[in-house]
C-alpha cells in the first residue's frame, strides 16, 4: 500500500521522492520553488509542470535563477509548461537570492536547512494522512527565519510539505510499504 497516488506520476513520486532526505543543495532549491508554486494548487499540477519548470529555471541553478531579468521573468508569464502567476515567478527569483545568502552564510543551504530538525528526519506514525498536520512548530520556525532573510511563498503550511517532500520529515502512514525503508537519500 502507498500513502498517496494510483496514477504514475504520483507513484514515481511517492515510491521514489517523497520522504527521501535529499542533502543536495540544487534539489533542496527546486522543491522550494516547486512547493512555493504549488500554493493553492494541487501538487499533480506542479508535478506535470516540473519538466517546464526545470526548463524556464535553468534547472534550478540557483545562481542562474538569481541573476535572471525582469524581462526573462515577465517572458514566462507566456510559458505554458509553468504555473504563470507573476508573484511566484518573480519569488523563485528572489527566493534564489536568499537561498544564496544563506549557503554563503552556513556553508551550504542543506546545513541550515536540516539544523531546523537537528540533522535528523522527524519519524511520525501516522494511520493515515488525515492524521498529517499542515504545518509545525519545526515548519513554523523555519517559515519565519525564511521570511525575516526575505524569502516568499514560505508560509508554514508551504514549508511543512517542504519538509515532507526532502524527507526532513518522514509521514509515510503506518501501512505504506515505504513507512520503515528509506533509502540514504540525494
Amino acid at each position: 500500500m502507498r500513502c498517496f497516488g494510483i496514477e504514475k506520476l504520483y507513484t514515481d513520486y511517492h515510491d521514489n521522492e517523497w520522504g527521501v532526505p535529499s542533502h543536495d543543495d540544487r534539489h533542496l532549491f527546486e522543491m522550494l520553488i516547486l512547493e512555493g508554486a504549488q500554493a493553492g494548487l494541487s501538487w499533480e499540477t506542479v508535478l506535470k509542470k516540473r519538466e517546464g519548470y526545470r526548463m524556464a529555471f535553468h534547472r534550478f541553478d540557483p545562481v542562474k535563477v538569481a541573476a535572471m531579468s525582469d524581462a526573462e521573468l515577465e517572458a514566462l508569464r507566456q510559458n505554458e509548461a509553468i504555473i504563470r502567476n507573476r508573484l511566484k515567478i518573480y519569488a523563485a527569483r528572489q527566493n534564489a537570492r536568499v537561498f544564496l545568502q544563506i549557503q554563503k552564510e552556513f556553508g551550504s543551504f542543506d546545513k541550515y536547512v536540516w539544523g531546523f530538525v537537528k540533522g535528523k528526519p522527524i519519524r511520525n506514525h501516522w494511520n493515515s494522512l488525515k492524521e498529517c498536520p499542515a504545518k509545525t512548530p519545526e515548519s513554523d520556525a523555519l517559515s519565519k527565519d525564511l521570511k525575516k532573510r526575505g524569502m516568499t511563498f514560505v508560509g508554514s503550511t508551504i514549508i511543512y510539505a517542504f519538509m515532507q517532500a526532502v524527507g526532513m520529515v518522514n509521514d509515510h502512514i503506518k501501512s505504506c510499504w515505504k513507512s520503515e525503508k528509506q533509502p540514504a537519500g540525494h
